[in-house]
């Protein structure tokens, strides 16, 4: 799959941030994970000190996937909101779901805290707004479901936003939980500390062909060599979707640009994450060096690749979306991209096995919460390998 088109900023700011081989001999190792993006390296590191040997695979460079095209944008919010997951799941697992996104970003910042050097991650606030008048009862319902369920949230009215924030909403949630985090940089902090504890990371090394046998399972490459591992942990992202035998998303392609660089007087109450409520939304951060992420535009999946044209046509909407709410903000485009996009029916991640691939675990964090989503099935990939029982694990099931 074509996982982004152009110029990401984070690819284009950070290059190439380390270099890693490519697999030259076989290999037997108790864990193999094909993949390394954040999810694979979030899963790798939570494995690190597990006591089994295992190394991370990539047909690309680290990073080079759907990581570099992403935007980041840190909530706990589901893209299906609280009351709508509610009657999929029933509000007890829908309410865990969300508690578990909000704790996952928490994780992260230890994570940081805990890298050596330590990795620049913030936390910052999120306002939620109704897009349309018609929007404000439902997102209202919504506040008062999360604030029963103990969410640090407020309720702002259109004179509350417009004090604030500085432009014209109906309504809406504000949110203490939130962050930032440059995703590829992460996921390259995170893979040289796995590094560290003897394991490996291989680039260029595509996997053609997957034996699952009676003891082990081998992954035989395009240049025909083989590893062979007792667990396999797959976090493709959406090219992981090739492996499952049900159609469990829909992937859609999304948009982002970043602005040049401006004064510290043009941004907003505590640097929020800000989006709305339409589908498809748009959303916008501020990202690093002073610039704005402005993110969304969404439509059907281009294959294999998005003209020039396409993405420059986003950007000029996504830029005259912004502008109409800040227009005191003199925003000029510097960098702009089209990403993949998956989408579940509830709007929940699928983590975990499927019949059909015996010792083979799932990590697919689909939808706006990817990163976070990540964390969670690290969390629950590394107890499901060392044989713990997690009890999180039945959210995210592939046969819910």
């Amino acid at each position: 799959m074509h996982l982004y088109e152009q110029h990401p900023y984070w690819l284009m700011k950070n290059g190439l941030v380390a270099n890693y081989p490519s697999l030259e001999n076989g290999l037997t190792v108790d864990v193999a994970i094909m993949g390394a993006g954040i999810s694979a390296a979030l899963t790798a590191w939570y494995l690190r000190n597990s006591g089994r040997s295992v190394a991370v695979f990539d047909k690309r460079h680290v990073g080079m996937g759907s990581t570099a095209a992403s935007t980041a944008f840190l909530q706990y919010e589901i893209d299906t909101p609280l009351t709508e997951l509610s009657r999929y799941v029933g509000e007890q697992d829908a309410v865990k779901s969300y508690k578990l996104c909000r704790e996952a970003i928490y994780d992260i910042a230890h994570i940081c805290k805990t890298l050596k050097p330590a990795f620049d991650f913030h936390l910052v606030p999120s306002l939620q707004h109704a897009s349309f008048k018609t929007h404000t009862v439902k997102l209202h319902d919504e506040y008062l479901l999360r604030k029963k369920h103990g969410f640090n949230v407020d309720w702002l009215d259109c004179a509350d936003i417009k004090k604030t924030f500085g432009f014209d909403a109906p309504g809406a949630i504000f949110s203490q939980d939130g962050g930032e985090v440059d995703a590829y940089l992460l996921t390259h902090a995170l893979l040289a500390d796995f590094k560290k504890k003897g394991h490996h990371v291989f680039n260029n090394t595509a996997v053609s062909e997957l034996i699952h046998g009676k003891n082990d399972i081998k992954l035989r490459t395009h240049d025909g060599l083989l590893i062979t591992a007792k667990k396999l942990v797959i976090a493709c992202g959406y090219e992981s979707l090739k492996y499952v035998p049900k159609k469990i998303a829909e992937i859609h392609s999304t948009y982002a640009m970043v602005s040049e660089p401006l004064p510290d007087k043009y941004f907003w109450h505590k640097n929020s994450l800000v989006w709305e409520t339409a589908t498809p939304y748009m959303y916008f951060r501020v990202a690093g060096e002073n610039r704005i992420l402005i993110g969304g535009r969404d439509d059907p999946y281009h294959h294999p690749n998005i003209q020039p044209a396409v993405i420059a046509k986003k950007t000029a909407q996504l830029k005259k979306a912004f502008c109409k709410k800040m227009p005191h903000i003199p925003l000029k485009p510097d960098f702009s991209w089209a990403g993949a996009f998956a989408v579940t029916k509830d709007g929940l991640p699928y983590i975990g096995t499927i019949p059909e691939m015996r010792d083979t675990y799932f990590a697919l964090g689909f939808g706006g919460n990817g990163i976070t989503f990540s964390v969670i099935a690290a969390e629950i990939i590394r107890d499901m390998i060392l044989g713990k029982k997690n009890n999180n694990a039945g959210l995210f099931l592939f046969n819910r």
